[in-house]
């Protein structure tokens, strides 16, 4: 059987297609089909994605259903969800047509849109599904419920619900936590809300939420799925947001963890720490005993 690897790149981005060039040859080299297209049903064993974070959100997308590992390089700017930088196209073909890298699994989210006339759209998403404010002159009031008990109502600009794995993006922006990726749970942020208790959230994975764009709000929504699909929401409509049944699963050539990868990513200073240990292996003194 022809062992084929589908290589995503940035239309936008001159150096991603050439980028993709340089995978191809190497791909061939190593016998192994490249391609640039992929349709549902396709057999593809691994994605090399070329871009940064964008990038990655749509391959994801595109290959929804197909089980292949995606490995992004990263030729964005922060590129969270990529594995390598820019200078490691070539290492990183040779290793994934080798088979030599790990697989992690990232959550997803569920979403369903049940309009006033009770339609009803859905959707998943990897990293976030954002409500927003379809007119940014008008307030949108949202309703907030968990597990089907009403918790508060505002105005704001909108809100997010992420997945760990998001929880980096926009997110983050908004004054969110960073959550480690293995922590399976839904993050709430809302976006400048007129109200006291206006704090992030964080549920469990058996959990859910329901926003509701009130009747009495100013301006109607739209629901943002990974930053690309849009779906309009008017007044009386509700969106659900759960934990999605189906994973995406990363290729991983790096083991370092993921705090390291916060330090590089964000350029955070760490310069003089030593660490408890080390520095009191370095004096003679013995580390002090934790207590508790």
């Amino acid at each position: 059987m022809t062992r084929r690897i589908l290589i995503v790149t940035n239309p936008h981005r001159p150096e991603s297609e050439v980028a993709g060039q340089v995978a191809a040859r190497a791909f061939s080299d190593a016998g192994i089909e490249p391609t640039f297209d992929f349709d549902a049903g396709d057999t593809i064993e691994s994605v090399m994605v070329l871009g940064g974070d964008g990038t990655m959100l749509r391959a994801a997308h595109l290959t929804n259903g197909s089980g292949a590992p995606l490995l992004g390089v990263n030729l964005g700017r922060v590129g969270f969800l990529a594995e390598l930088e820019r200078d490691d196209v070539t290492h990183a073909c040779m290793r994934l047509s080798q088979g030599d890298y790990a697989v992690e699994e990232r959550g997803t989210l569920e979403v369903t849109v049940i309009h006033a006339d009770n339609t009803r759209e859905t959707g998943w998403a990897l990293n976030e599904v954002t409500v927003e404010r379809a007119n940014p002159r008008r307030t949108l009031e949202l309703a907030i419920e968990v597990d089907g008990t009403p918790l508060s109502s505002f105005g704001c600009d909108g809100v997010i619900v992420a997945t760990s794995t998001g929880s980096t993006a926009h997110a983050f922006s908004a004054g969110g936590p960073v959550m480690w990726p293995n922590v399976d749970a839904l993050l709430f942020v809302p976006l400048a809300a007129h109200a006291l208790f206006a704090r992030p959230l964080v549920i469990g994975p058996s959990s859910f939420y329901a926003i509701e764009v009130a009747a009495r709000s100013d301006a109607v929504a739209q629901v943002v799925l990974d930053g690309d699909r849009v779906v309009d929401v008017d007044r009386g409509g509700r969106i659900e947001v759960r934990r999605g049944e189906h994973r995406v699963t990363l290729a991983r050539m790096d083991d370092a963890p993921f705090a390291s990868r916060l330090v590089e990513k964000f350029s955070l200073p760490t310069d003089g720490w030593r660490g408890e240990r080390a520095a009191s292996r370095d004096s003679g003194n013995p580390a002090p005993e934790r207590q508790g």
